[in-house]
């Protein structure tokens, strides 16, 4: 991580926890005072108001202004005796310090999260790769597709990091979405293919909404990840696979209109109806998934 970012980190720690004793300072005006001239030093003097200066970007320039104006607020606010109201705007001032250092280093910062986000999903993909091999073992039914599942996702893990490594993190992002997506909808077919299991486990009939919700989110997601390239650039891919997307589209609308009714059971077959139209859409372009 860079030092920039670090620094900006740094002040929103700062901001949040400070923004906590908005009561103490109200009971003690030296505290308040103390805060006043730290946030002073922030935007004129410190190492991340000499960065945004020397960027020479307008829209640090432009909140690292907001942050001035709304330090001179508090400090009207703090002479009124309006102690609540200072530690406010103090806060507000230190998270437009922070911005203002992100759009300094926008490279910096977006390349830092990138990677953190990439790090994050491959860290999931791992998990639902070891959760699919265990319930393999256990249900053997499901051995064969599972082993192909799998193989499949560790392609994609390979590939996505040989991509990070060369410093692809837009191409090993959507590769590794690929592996998560799909194990992800593997693991929901598994599960959903034991009854038993699938009984206990849900509580309530909001309950199994919640999460027939959630399996609905996984298939659009991944028709999104996998007929993107097909479709631009195959119109008649396109006109095969739009009737089945926008009658998914169409049933959990209804779904959700269902749901806050009350009719969960009503809303559930919706959902089921409308994840199929995912699953035809996303096989209608030569890729099997389960479903």
């Amino acid at each position: 991580m860079s030092a920039l970012m670090r620094q900006a980190v740094a002040l929103l720690l700062a901001s949040l926890l400070v923004g906590n004793a908005a009561a103490a300072e109200a009971r003690d005006p030296a505290q308040l005072e103390r805060r006043l001239q730290s946030v002073a030093t922030l935007i004129e003097r410190s190492s991340v108001a000499r960065q945004i200066e020397a960027s020479g970007d307008p829209l640090a320039a432009e909140a690292r202004a907001r942050a001035r104006v709304l330090h001179r607020e508090a400090t009207a606010a703090a002479a009124a005796g309006d102690a609540q109201r200072a530690s406010r705007l103090l806060d507000d001032a230190t998270r437009q310090m922070v911005q203002a250092a992100r759009s300094a280093a926008p490279e910096q910062v977006t390349g830092d999260k990138a990677r953190s986000d990439f790090e994050a999903r491959l860290r999931s993909v791992e998990s639902l790769l070891d959760a699919q091999r265990r319930i393999a073992q256990e249900k053997p039914q499901f051995a064969a597709d599972a082993e192909q599942s799998i193989r499949r996702a560790r392609q994609h893990v390979s590939e996505a990091k040989s991509l990070a490594a060369a410093k692809d993190l837009a191409g090993a992002r959507a590769t590794i979405d690929q592996a998560y997506l799909t194990t992800k909808v593997a693991l929901e077919s598994m599960r959903r293919g034991d009854t038993l299991v699938r009984s206990l486990h849900f509580a309530t009939k909001r309950e199994e909404y919640e999460y027939e919700i959630d399996r609905n989110d996984t298939h659009r997601m991944l028709a999104q990840v996998l007929l993107k390239d097909k479709r631009a650039s195959n119109p008649m891919l396109e006109r095969s696979v739009q009737p089945y997307l926008e009658q998914a589209a169409r049933l959990r609308a209804q779904a959700e209109q269902r749901a806050g009714d009350g009719d969960h059971d009503g809303a559930i077959a919706l959902l089921e109806d409308s994840t199929r139209q995912f699953v035809r859409a996303i096989r209608s372009s030569g890729v099997y998934i389960p479903g």
